[in-house]
Order: C-alpha cells, then sequence, then structure tokens
C-alpha cells in the first residue's frame, strides 16, 4: 500500500516538473503572439481613411465624408508612405500591370500636322465655254444632240434660220452695188454682220456670190464635253440665248472643305496629296490654288481649291475624293511631342505623369504642361518636359485617380498657390521694376556701359517707387525682407565703375529678383529663369529672362548664346519646369 503511495507521489512530482518547464518554454511564446497581436491592432488603428470625391478628409476610422456624405475609403498602404513629395506616386509592379501602365520617352521632332480633308471633283470653271446665239433665229438642224458627248475646237453643233440675217445680207448685196458713191452705207451693213459673229470671210463671199444664206452654222469655241443642252430641233431663240456649255476636262478642279480648326494650317500653293475610291492605290499631287475668305454658314467650313491634269479623264466632276496636307508648326522648327492619351486637361491645367527614373519602386511625378498645336494624335509640348524623360502613354487615369485616393496632388487635387496676393497697385509697380531689370540685362548682352548705367538708374528709380504701405499683414512682413535684399543689390549695381563690376554685381541682383517674382504676382506674359554655368569665373550665375531666346548678359557677344532656360514662370503664378530648352549650352 506504501509501495502503491509513493509511485503516485512519484508521478505527481514528474508531471508538475514536466509541466513547469514546459511552460518556461511555451511563457515567451505566448508573449510573442500577444506582442504580434498588439502590433497588428497598432497596425490597424494606424490604417487612414478617406474620401474618393474629397481626399483632403483623413481620419483613422471608417465612418461619413462631412462634405458629401459618401462612406469613406481605405487610403492604400504601399510603399508611397516613404514618398515624402505631393506631386509624386508610387505604385507596385501589380497595380501596375493591372492598369496597363505603359510609358514612352519623350523626343524632340520636327512636328508636322496632318490634315485630312474631304470633297469632290469639280469642273474647271476657268475651262467652261458657253456657247450662245448672236441672232434670233429657229434651229433648223441639231448635229449635238445629248449632253456628255465629246466635240472638237471649230466642230459644228447647229445650224439657225433668221429671217433678220436674212435682210442683213440683202442689204449688204444692195449695198455693196453703191460702196462707191455711198461707203457708209456699205460700212454699215458690213458691221451689222460683223456684229452679230458673221466672219469677214463670210460676208466677202456673200457679197462676191449675191447669194442669200438661208442657215449660218454655229461652231464650237474650244473642244472639250457638252455638259448642258438648252435647244432642240425647231426651237425659236433668241439672240443671247444659251444655246451649249462645253467643258474641258483635260485639268478639273478638287473642291475640299476645311473646318476652321484647320484653316492656321492652310496656305496658298501648300502641297496637297489627292486619292479616290474609284482609281485605288494611286495618288495625285496638286498645290492649293485657293482659299474661300468665306465660312459656309451650313457646314462650318471653308472651302479649298486645287487643280489636276486630267488628260486621260480618268477624274470625273462630282467624284468623291479625300485630301491630305502635311503642314509644319509655324515657329516650332523642332518642339517636343507627345501622344493625346498622355495629357489630361481640365480646360485650365494639362497634366502629364513621368516616370521617376532610379527608384525601387515605379514611380510617377505629376507635372504640369504648357500645349501648344493640337497634331492628329500629338499635342506638341511649350513648356514642362524635357527631351529623354518618360512619360505614363497609358493607364494615366488610373495613375491620377490613385494618387488622388492617396492625398496626393492629381487633376482635380489642385496644388495651392505659394505666391502672397498683393494689390494690382503693387503688382504694377514690381512690373515696372522687372521691365527695367529686363533694359538693364539686355544693355549688359550688348556689353554697353553707358546704357547699363542708364538703365541701372531707370532701375533703381522704379524700385524706390514701390510702395509697401500697399501691403498688409504677411505680404507687408515677407516685402520687407526682399526688400531688405533688394537695397543692397541695388547699392552694388549703383557703385559699378566698369562693365564687369556691373556684371558680377548684376548675378546677385539676380538671383534675388528670381527669389521676389517667385513670392509675388507681377504682370507679365512669361519669366524665364536662365542659368549659365561658365558665368562669374565658371562658378555659374541665373538672370531672368522675357523670352526663351538665349541672350547671356555676363559674356555678351563673346558667349551670347551660354546658358540654358531652367524654369518657366506662367503669369497665373504656376511655375512650371521647362521643355524646349534652347539646345544646351552654345558657345
Amino acid at each position: 500500500m506504501k509501495k502503491t503511495n509513493i509511485k503516485i507521489y512519484l508521478l505527481v512530482l514528474i508531471i508538475l516538473v514536466i509541466g513547469f518547464i514546459t511552460g518556461r518554454y511555451l511563457l515567451p511564446s505566448n508573449q510573442t503572439i500577444k506582442s504580434s497581436n498588439h502590433q497588428k491592432t497598432s497596425s490597424s488603428e494606424d490604417q487612414e481613411y478617406t474620401c474618393s470625391m474629397h481626399p483632403q478628409i483623413r481620419q483613422n476610422e471608417p465612418g461619413d465624408c462631412p462634405i458629401c456624405g459618401m462612406d469613406l475609403i481605405k487610403v492604400s498602404q504601399t510603399s508611397d508612405k516613404k514618398e515624402k513629395s505631393p506631386f509624386v506616386y508610387n505604385m507596385s509592379h501589380g497595380a501596375m500591370a493591372l492598369a496597363n501602365v505603359q510609358t514612352q520617352k519623350v523626343k524632340i521632332i520636327s512636328p508636322e500636322h496632318e490634315i485630312n480633308l474631304t470633297g469632290k471633283i469639280a469642273v474647271n470653271e476657268q475651262n467652261l465655254a458657253v456657247i450662245t446665239a448672236n441672232y434670233s433665229g429657229r434651229i433648223e438642224k441639231l448635229f449635238i444632240d445629248f449632253t456628255g458627248q465629246s466635240v472638237r475646237k471649230g466642230q459644228k453643233l447647229a445650224s439657225i434660220y433668221s429671217p433678220d440675217l436674212v435682210t442683213a445680207q440683202k442689204e449688204l448685196i444692195e449695198s455693196a452695188k453703191f460702196k462707191e458713191v455711198n461707203p457708209a452705207l456699205y460700212n454699215a451693213s458690213v458691221e451689222k454682220l460683223r456684229l452679230w459673229k458673221i466672219t469677214k470671210e463670210q460676208i466677202n463671199n456673200i457679197e462676191k456670190s449675191g447669194e442669200v444664206l438661208t442657215e449660218f452654222d454655229v461652231y464650237a469655241d474650244q473642244a472639250g464635253i457638252v455638259v448642258r443642252r438648252d435647244i432642240s430641233n425647231g426651237d425659236y431663240v433668241n439672240r443671247g440665248t444659251v444655246l451649249f456649255e462645253i467643258a474641258d476636262l483635260s485639268k478639273v478642279w478638287v473642291l475640299l472643305d476645311a473646318y476652321e480648326s484647320d484653316l492656321p494650317f492652310i496656305q496658298n500653293k501648300q502641297k496637297i496629296t489627292i486619292t479616290t475610291t474609284s482609281i485605288p492605290g494611286e495618288k495625285f499631287t496638286s498645290h492649293i490654288s485657293f482659299i474661300d475668305p468665306f465660312i459656309n454658314s451650313n457646314t462650318r467650313t471653308a472651302s479649298i481649291r486645287a487643280e489636276l491634269n486630267n488628260p486621260q479623264q480618268r477624274l470625273k466632276p462630282e467624284m468623291f475624293v479625300r485630301g491630305t496636307i502635311k503642314a509644319k508648326i509655324s515657329g516650332n522648327e523642332e518642339t517636343i511631342v507627345i501622344p493625346n492619351t498622355s495629357l489630361l486637361w481640365t480646360g485650365k491645367r494639362s497634366l502629364v505623369y513621368v516616370k521617376v527614373p532610379n527608384t525601387d519602386v515605379p514611380s510617377f511625378e505629376m507635372r504640369e504642361v504648357t500645349i501648344g498645336s493640337a497634331l492628329r494624335d500629338h499635342y506638341t509640348i511649350e513648356s514642362g518636359l524635357s527631351e529623354g524623360e518618360e512619360v505614363v502613354t497609358n493607364g494615366v487615369f488610373s495613375i491620377d485617380a490613385a494618387a488622388q485616393l492617396n492625398g496626393k496632388y492629381s487633376m482635380m487635387n489642385k496644388p495651392p498657390d505659394k505666391r502672397a496676393g498683393v494689390p494690382d497697385k503693387f503688382a504694377n509697380q514690381l512690373t515696372n521694376m522687372l521691365l527695367a531689370y529686363f533694359d538693364l540685362q539686355n544693355s549688359l548682352v550688348k556689353t554697353d556701359f553707358k546704357r547699363a548705367k542708364s538703365n541701372a538708374n531707370t532701375l533703381d528709380s522704379a524700385f524706390r517707387k514701390i510702395d509697401m504701405n500697399l501691403l498688409d499683414n504677411e505680404p507687408h512682413a515677407e516685402w520687407m525682407e526682399h526688400h531688405r535684399n533688394l537695397k543692397k543689390m541695388m547699392g552694388h549695381i549703383r557703385d559699378a565703375d566698369d562693365i564687369d563690376q556691373l556684371r558680377n554685381a548684376f548675378a546677385p541682383l539676380s538671383k534675388q529678383m528670381i527669389e521676389t517674382v517667385e513670392a509675388f504676382h507681377v504682370k507679365a506674359d512669361a519669366v524665364y529663369i536662365v542659368f549659365c554655368p561658365m558665368a562669374l569665373n565658371d562658378d555659374g550665375a541665373y538672370w531672368l529672362s522675357d523670352s526663351e531666346e538665349i541672350n547671356n548678359p555676363y559674356f555678351g557677344d563673346k558667349m551670347l548664346r551660354c546658358g540654358e532656360v531652367k524654369k518657366k514662370i506662367e503669369v497665373g503664378g504656376n511655375q512650371e519646369p521647362k521643355t524646349n530648352q534652347p539646345k544646351g549650352h552654345q558657345h
């Protein structure tokens, strides 16, 4: 009995020891699980919710949008959390595949605008002959009795019996007997027949033979096709009645309809290619000979005319044709062109998404651009892109929508204008100073020290006329900082004794002017920030310009084209990286 109890006690003791040891090893694992659960809970608590229509709304729990009442949705947790720029959105490779995102490198080309027009073949009105009756009478014989018939020049068309012509012939014959005695009467009889288009040879034959002709023939003035016949045998016609119309189809007109938007690209003597389904595979080349000065009020088109040789008469009037014009974009020998699928356009803002190079995950930067001419399926870009950058050509709406949901700037989520709002009077005064600065810059370009000193005094006077009392609160405080720096720079400009000193003083003034123009509104069409890396002994220097053309104020004629446009500042306050850089550093 005692041995049995001892065995039980030993068994219990062994179980307790095993349980104690097992618990020691299991406890850390449980703590790890609790810690992991805690992390998941914490991660869940960090989840943000936003409104698809109002991405500025953010909160840590689901609910309704306080603006529109829509259900809030989760903000996707991607590597985008590492990206601080509000203009850049990161996507996973899986998301790119689902959105079918495609990109294309930007190239600088000489753009051509292809214009496709429709129209028809028409009779050349300059080769259209109208045969009329020169005297009244009756159609005795008709040698051309249907339209579409070919005729030769001088071919007999019809014969006319005219009582008036019979009487006129009798007068000629009688007056010819007394032409020596009464030449005036004779000459009047001859002139009467001549006015009725009776030839001199016919008149002489009537006079010599003494016989009256009862019928006179009508002849074709030119070769061609009879397109109109208004008479039949036995018809009575008056003088001036149209008998036939003959069209020479060896040359025909091509009449095409051009929309108003196409007219700026169309000019006289411009090459045009004509095709028609009736003659497949063949192209006819001509040049524009006429542009209608009026717009058709019904079709809203203007008629464009070209002329084609048609010796075999394969091109027939009323035949439908297509015309193609390839027009160079005026003022742009070389420019950046992107597909129209890359562009997001809101009416006031034009956006593209540019792929950020050398990133671990696919990243796309929203970029505002200035568009130029609309081509067939492309747009020219005046500013905002550079050659070699990679733009999104497919899936751009998907990227923009994802960026909007993640609180990034997007097509509908516009970056705020950080420029200080100022009264118009202050903006005008600051604009006058900027214009005086441009005059100084231009005089330095020409290396004219005397003129530069005069322009510097004008600049200083414009600066002194700026009334800071027009500003209140934050704009006033900000202007005080700029005013202090500008005043110091203007002192260096005034103290310059030669052109080199003036150029050295111009560099810090330009740097401050850039900051001022970027901080306050001015009334200018466009202001360009230009940089020359070789200025000031290769230290580099900036300046402001009112033109894209590079005119270096630090070198003048020595290296006039040294520099590149770094940025374009639009009058509305949006700052855009410049695209059409003047071909790098030119020396």
